[in-house]
């Protein structure tokens, strides 16, 4: 588990530093940073993928993201010019990544080689790793398939686009923790599991994914029970948009290993307030459960289903940390500080920066 991240120089965070914990959840305004965490983490996996990251340097464009050119990483008030990254593994003494400042280029060459001793056993540059876009897949015809992803890679996708391919291979599998097993379900089975959390979002809904390897795709269809009937499939074009965003989000928590490292932007998106709830809930289970996960989310919903499964003792309060990061109080310059409110026993969190999960209130205020 990565236990402690210091970022510098990249972008609004000039010097910012996180303590991390299982579950990292991270809120803020637009352009304050709170994705440039998340960035710095996919960063470094997508240079480790393409051989550059020990030896040449930081690779700004690649299968995760795009970022332009180091003057577009800089940040503004920068007295030095280079990025560095310091990170610290459990067990692992820190390693520091220290890149040169190429503003034209897409490779910000690093400044001192490294060694990373033993990459394969860390879940950021193994095939423990999951990264799930803002831009996952929505309702379409037909799914994308690949082997290579979901069986030699361990992946959905970064879209989600192999989701539905997962599923249709690997539904009757186990499911790797049993503390995600949902209290309906009535076995372990993946797809079992995937339908009853998925029920909560949507009463009574059944996935069917189906492999069409003659087309080289995979198709996605809806069933409900209603009673004791069951409803023909329904393409996803003709069910709630939320459904299908989402799935790649439950099937990525339910298929996580102890071990894992799940990287989420927006889970909730696209879900009504219970069901953000429960996407909250399920994050915090696989916490408790050995996942550690780096979360980006706008949702009051999200983190009160975090604070209540606290409450309930699904997961201890020492597993979460939130963070928020604020323009610097002074508004001088566009540096990002970092704000860390804590989670008691009890759900509680001891205190609100203004702007932190508080607009419900401050409307609230203004009906009143």
């Amino acid at each position: 588990m990565i236990e402690f991240i210091r970022i510098q120089r990249f972008k609004t965070l000039l010097d910012a530093s996180f303590p991390l914990s299982a579950l990292n959840l991270f809120s803020g305004l637009n352009g304050l940073g709170k994705s440039s965490l998340l960035q710095t983490l996919l960063l470094l996996r997508q240079s480790y993928d393409k051989n550059t990251l020990e030896k040449k340097g930081l690779l700004l464009k690649g299968d995760y993201l795009a970022l332009g050119t180091g003057q577009d990483i800089l940040s503004e008030q920068a007295e030095l010019y280079s990025l560095e990254f310091t990170i610290k593994w459990d067990s692992l003494p820190a390693v520091n990544f220290l890149f040169d400042y190429a503003p034209n280029s897409d490779l910000q060459p690093i400044s001192v080689a490294i060694d990373l001793l033993s990459p394969e056993t860390l879940s950021l540059f193994n095939n423990n790793f999951q990264y799930l876009s803002a831009d996952r897949i929505g309702p379409k015809t037909s799914y994308e398939m690949s082997d290579f992803h979901i069986t030699t890679l361990n992946t959905l996708g970064s879209h989600g686009e192999y989701t539905v391919h997962f599923i249709a291979k690997n539904g009757q599998c186990v499911l790797p923790i049993t503390g995600l097993r949902h209290k309906d379900a009535s076995s372990d089975n993946l797809l079992e599991n995937i339908n009853a959390w998925m029920s909560e979002l949507s009463p009574g809904v059944q996935v069917h994914a189906i492999l069409q390897p003659h087309l080289n795709s995979a198709s996605l269809g809806y069933k409900f029970i209603q009673g004791k009937d069951v409803t023909a499939d329904f393409k996803p074009q003709n069910v709630g948009f939320g459904l299908t965003f989402v799935l790649p989000v439950v099937t990525a928590l339910l298929r996580a290993k102890p071990g894992d490292l799940l990287i989420i932007e927006n889970p909730e998106a696209h879900l009504h307030p219970a069901g953000q709830t429960i996407i909250g809930r399920m994050c915090a289970l696989a916490a408790a459960n050995g996942v550690q996960l780096f979360v980006e989310s706008h949702s009051d919903h999200f983190l009160n289903g975090i604070r209540v499964a606290v409450r309930q003792n699904l997961v201890s309060a020492e597993l979460i940390s939130l963070f928020f990061l604020e323009r610097d109080s002074d508004g001088s310059t566009h540096a990002t500080t970092v704000r860390n409110p804590s989670i008691n026993h009890q759900g509680r969190i001891d205190f609100w920066p203004a702007g932190f999960f508080d607009e419900w209130d401050r409307q609230l205020e203004n009906l009143l």
